[in-house]
């Protein structure tokens, strides 16, 4: 028994040994720790997954308007000023006395404009090449032509030039009328000379009037139009024309406020230059203004939606239909007059030889009055202020 006891203990030691090293020989082995990837520490995904929604862009419209844009540059000779001190008897002697031709120098300047024909022409702004000596195109595809200046409106500030190139790429025409505040536009051009360059905005107002040429209805945008713009396209978010680029609000600093010209208008300025030579607009002959805000209520008119003749041209068609000085104008062929910007276009949009229907208030009695539109008088571009801020400026015409 003793000895039982004696061997029990070295045996019970040497199996619990022997188990412990089995267990360790034959452990499941579990896998070493890997290297967390830089994008597994930063908390991103391990792989980028391919972007597959459709990116919002413009490049479309940009790829289908762009070669329709060109960059022009014009040149001018001046007269260079001569010293004052060359009259003065002191200074008098220290001149040549000689006879000689009056120096000149030359001036460049810039702009854009916009290929509408596949014959060549196209729309800029007439502050653009106004008094040009020598007008260079330069087209997209870097091809580059004398341009001539086909006819000019210096009323809207728009001009039409011809090139004689071929395989020209006309830009598509899109609808100004239907151009909504918050549509997004491209304004495109040759902004300081850069070269041609996009930017991007929406149209932050319609129909505006600033003073700043006779016939107005500018579409306001933020899209940037810098020094070299003028004459670009205003295109929509499909590449359509719908604008003429021409001035900004302070050419000093950006403010996100600038101006083109509706396409509906640059569209029939083209079309009577290349028909007629010049631009065909209707003409009443009568100087109106505003009825102002604090005059009485007269006859249901509630100021200032109304405008008042304070003159009547002789021999003008107004003067053959009866219309009077003092006469209130509500009505013009059944719409009412909202403001003499507007009704000067509406005036001028009419063809020679139409017929028109003005009401009007004479001593609080409602009248209608028809009267036959007739050719507005051409104007000279001497008759009109010189370029402020990229753009022409004069006062409204009377209608």
């Amino acid at each position: 028994m003793r000895l039982v006891r004696f061997l029990a203990w070295p045996i019970l030691a040497g199996l619990a040994i022997a188990a412990v090293v089995l267990w360790r020989e034959f452990r499941p082995l579990s896998p070493e720790p890997q290297p967390l990837s830089r994008p597994e520490i930063l908390g991103g995904p391990a792989t980028v997954q391919p972007f597959t929604e459709e990116r919002v862009s413009y490049a479309s419209a940009v790829q289908r308007a762009a070669p329709s844009v060109v960059n022009i540059y014009t040149r001018k000779l001046t007269p260079q000023q001569q010293s004052p001190l060359r009259n003065d008897p002191v200074f008098r002697r220290y001149f040549s006395q000689s006879n000689r031709p009056q120096q000149q120098r030359m001036e460049s300047s810039l702009g854009s404009g916009v290929i509408v024909s596949s014959e060549g022409y196209i729309l800029t702004n007439h502050h653009v090449v106004a008094n040009a000596d020598e007008i260079i195109v330069l087209l997209a595809d870097g091809r580059e032509a004398e341009a001539a200046v086909a006819g000019s409106d210096p009323e809207t500030d728009l001009a039409v030039l011809r090139i004689a190139l071929k395989d020209l790429s006309p830009m598509p025409i899109g609808s100004s009328s239907q151009a909504r505040v918050g549509d997004v536009v491209l304004a495109i051009g040759n902004p300081f000379g850069l070269g041609q360059s996009v930017s991007q905005g929406i149209v932050s107002a319609t129909g505006r009037g600033l003073g700043l040429n006779t016939f107005e209805n500018f579409l306001q945008t933020d899209a940037a139009i810098n020094r070299g713009n003028s004459g670009g396209a205003l295109i929509d978010a499909y590449g359509n024309l719908i604008g003429i680029n021409t001035a900004m609000l302070d050419e000093t600093s950006s403010q996100g406020i600038s101006f083109a010209i509706p396409v509906k208008t640059a569209i029939k300025v083209l079309e009577d230059i290349v028909r007629e030579g010049h631009v065909v607009r209707g003409w009443l002959g009568v100087q109106v203004q505003q009825l102002v805000a604090t005059a009485p209520q007269e006859g249901g008119v509630a100021p200032p939606a109304a405008l008042i003749i304070v003159e009547v041209q002789p021999g003008s068609p107004a003067a053959t239909s009866g219309l009077r000085s003092g006469d209130i104008v509500t009505h013009i062929n059944g719409d009412p007059v909202l403001d003499g910007v507007h009704s000067t276009n509406l005036i001028a949009d009419l063809k020679p030889g139409d017929s028109v229907n003005l009401r009007v208030l004479r001593e609080q009695q409602a009248l209608t009055i028809s009267a036959i539109v007739g050719v507005r008088p051409a104007v000279s571009a001497a008759e009109i202020r010189a370029p402020r801020s990229g753009a022409r400026s004069g006062p409204p015409s009377p209608p």
